[in-house]
């Protein structure tokens, strides 16, 4: 048990670092097999890879497809027609909603939340000087859009978070409607509240939109595609996952396939946008694999046991110990899906027998470990939470306090409200 905590407080110090997790995450890894008295070779070679190469194999044509179709959607100019026409629509007096909900609809039919920050980040900006709002909350509002409710909450959504429970729990991506829909408004609802007060904050402060010296260049909405049409490869994925029931991979392949013909000649190098997709890609799964790897060696130690049966003896509803379960080993390793897979590799069967047992549909542990991954998981070591902070050129300082509301206090009292609605019986 001391070497499972030791690990997982090493792996979460050396994150927060700076520190990949591809590298990281097999050294704590023979932390926690040293101490389990494990022959440290056979951990990496046998149990850790065993972990690693099992989660790539299951979900790196998500990954890939899902990169791929993101990319195509962004060199397109069709991630952004979609995004200017929501924010046109919302207009300037609500851009803080008009942001989130441009972020949404691209996160909702299956764009990756990377390429959102990028797509998106231009427009908010233009709209953040129109509104005269300060930069800082650019970070969190376009976390609430990218990071939350479309990522883990909302039924249907084809993000890898909605996804992965599926394999444990033979679900379907719209699980638990109920569930997911009340925890979906509590954190669209919440995090807009916030960002709103925290928006009249500033300006009693005198904070406004600061330009930086370097002026960003605006985007030429001109040249941008029609949005309706932009719009169509992702209605595509959304309806061939959900309505006609077909694979994610089925559903991310349509989708490649309508934003290329309806886009074609906005792709000139199509090659090259299809190889950078599937190439940024490759670090997403490995940084995932290396965390389910890691979760592997835990599995594999004799104190794993008297970690389980501790998680396990949680009183009351076992989809609290889920909850605590997920929340716990996103944040160690700073990724949702990582932190989930670990713990519905390691569970999953015991709450299938628990399902069983106490009578909640495996439904609702789905919905719960899906909107659990997407709370402890945006500690400041996150990789999408960096990787937001240096394309909006902020700080830690400057605005982490809005992510982690929106992306993580919040959503954590959603899923508390989603175990009460599955205690009585409202899945």
């Amino acid at each position: 048990m001391l070497g499972i905590i030791i690990g997982l407080a090493l792996l979460m110090f050396l994150a927060y670092r700076g520190m990949s997790i591809i590298w990281i995450a097999p050294i704590c890894a023979m932390v926690v097999a040293a101490f389990g008295g494990l022959a440290l070779l056979p951990a990496y070679t046998d149990s850790y890879m065993t972990g690693f190469v099992g989660f790539a194999k299951a979900w790196f044509p998500v990954f890939m497809l899902g990169a791929v179709f993101g990319k195509v959607m962004d060199d397109s100019g069709a991630a952004k027609s979609v995004a200017h026409a929501v924010i046109k629509l919302i207009g300037t007096k609500f851009a803080i909603l008009a942001v989130v909900l441009a972020c949404a609809v691209l996160t909702y039919g299956g764009v990756s939340l990377f390429v959102v920050v990028f797509a998106i980040y231009p427009l908010a900006l233009a709209l953040f000087r129109e509104a005269n709002i300060t930069r800082k909350l650019i970070p969190g509002t376009i976390a609430l859009g990218s990071f939350t409710f479309t990522m883990t909450a909302l039924p249907g959504s084809p993000q890898i978070q909605n996804l992965i429970p599926i394999q444990y729990f033979n679900t379907t991506p719209t699980a638990a409607p109920i569930m997911g829909m009340v925890g979906a408004i509590i954190m669209l609802g919440g995090g807009m509240v916030w960002l709103t007060y925290q928006e009249k904050k500033y300006k009693a402060a005198n904070v406004h939109f600061v330009e930086l010296e370097t002026k960003s260049a605006d985007i030429d909405t001109s040249k941008l595609p029609n949005a309706w049409l932009s719009a169509v490869p992702l209605v595509l994925v959304i309806a061939t996952l959900n309505i006609f029931k077909l694979n994610i991979i089925v559903a991310l392949l349509i989708g490649i396939v309508a934003a290329i013909a309806l886009n074609f000649q906005r792709l000139p190098e199509l090659v090259k946008t299809m190889n950078a997709g599937a190439a940024g890609s490759v670090i997403a799964i490995i940084n995932t694999s290396a965390a389910v790897g890691f979760g592997a060696v835990v599995r594999a130690v004799p104190g794993f046991q008297t970690l389980t049966d501790l998680v396990l003896g949680i009183k009351g509803n076992p989809l609290i110990s889920e909850a605590v379960a997920v929340n716990i080993l996103a944040g160690a390793t700073g990724s949702a899906s990582g932190g989930m897979g670990i713990a519905l590799a390691a569970l999953g069967e015991k709450y299938v027998e628990l399902s069983v047992s106490s009578g909640i549909p495996l439904e609702a542990f789905h919905r719960i470990a899906s909107m659990s991954s997407g709370g402890l998981d945006t500690l400041p070591h996150n990789g999408a939470v960096l990787t937001l902070l240096a394309v909006t050129l902020m700080t830690h300082k400057d605005s982490y306090k809005d992510i982690f509301m929106v992306a993580t206090a919040i959503p954590i009292l959603s899923v508390i409200v989603g175990i009460i609605l599955a205690s009585i019986g409202l899945i």
